[in-house]
C-alpha cells in the first residue's frame, strides 16, 4: 500500500481536457502531478526521469500511441499501473491497451469522483473499466470462450490456491482482501499472482482473467 502521495504521469493532447483532468489530479490531496504531457514524446520522457505510481494516457496522439507508452512503463517500471482514458472503444484499441499493460480503461465522459474512484481502485488491485469497454471485452470472450479438444489439452495447469486467486482478483479483490478471505498471509498473495500471470503468459490482471476465460478456466 502507497503511503506517500500517488506520483501519476498524465497524457492527453487535446488542451481543456488535459488542463481539466490535471486539475482533478492535482487538487486531490493523495496525489502529486508528476508531469501533464500533451504527446507521446513528452510521456516517454517522463517515464524515463520520474519514478511514478500511475500513468493514465489517452491512446490517439498527434506522434505516436499511449500504447508505446504503456509498454514502455511495463519494461522500465513494472511495479507502476496504467489505466487508458480515452474516446477510442474498438476492439482492436481496448484489447490492444490491456495487452500492453493497461489496468483500467475508462472512457472520456467520466467525472471528476469517477475518475479519483477509478485511480483508487487501480492501486488497490482493481481494474475500473467502463461498461461500454465492459460490453466489448464480454463480446470478444464469446466468441473465443468455446475452447477446442486440442487447446483444451494445452490449457495451463493452475494449483487449487491459484485457482482460488484467480477468481478472487476476476471478482475485483485487493491482495488484502484476497488474504483475508483465503486465510493466507498477504506476502504470499503477489507469489501465486505471479505465478499465474506465467502460467496464463499474462502481464496484468485484466489480461489474465481475459485469458483465463478465453481457455475456459473461468467462466464471467
Amino acid at each position: 500500500m502507497v503511503t506517500r502521495p500517488l506520483k501519476i504521469v498524465l497524457t492527453e493532447d487535446d488542451g481543456p481536457i488535459r488542463e481539466r483532468l490535471a486539475r482533478i489530479v492535482g487538487g486531490w490531496a493523495e496525489a502529486e502531478l508528476c508531469a501533464a504531457c500533451a504527446n507521446l514524446t513528452e510521456t516517454l520522457a517522463a517515464i524515463g526521469t520520474h519514478e511514478i505510481d500511475l500513468l493514465i494516457t489517452d491512446l490517439r496522439l498527434p506522434d505516436g500511441s499511449g500504447i508505446d507508452a504503456i509498454r514502455l512503463l511495463a519494461k522500465q517500471q513494472p511495479k507502476a499501473e496504467a489505466m487508458v482514458i480515452s474516446v477510442l472503444a474498438d476492439e482492436r484499441s481496448v484489447l490492444e491497451a490491456i495487452e500492453a499493460g493497461a489496468s483500467g480503461y475508462l472512457l472520456k465522459d467520466a467525472d471528476s469522483m469517477d475518475l479519483i474512484e477509478a485511480i483508487r481502485d487501480v492501486i488497490a488491485g482493481r481494474s475500473p473499466i467502463s461498461s461500454r469497454i465492459a460490453r466489448v471485452l464480454v463480446r470478444r470472450l464469446s466468441e473465443r470462450v468455446h475452447v477446442s479438444g486440442a487447446e483444451e489439452s494445452e490449457r495451463p495447469s493452475l494449483t487449487e490456491r491459484e485457482m482460488d486467486i484467480l477468481w478472487g482478483i476476476a471478482k475485483g479483490f485487493t491482495y488484502g482482501e484476497l488474504a483475508d478471505k483465503l486465510g493466507i498471509s498477504r506476502q504470499t498473495v503477489p507469489v501465486h499472482i505471479r505465478n499465474i500471470y506465467r502460467k496464463l503468459q499474462a502481464s496484468n490482471r485484466s489480461e489474465a482473467v481475459f485469458e483465463a476465460a478465453r481457455l475456459g478456466l473461468i467462466q464471467l
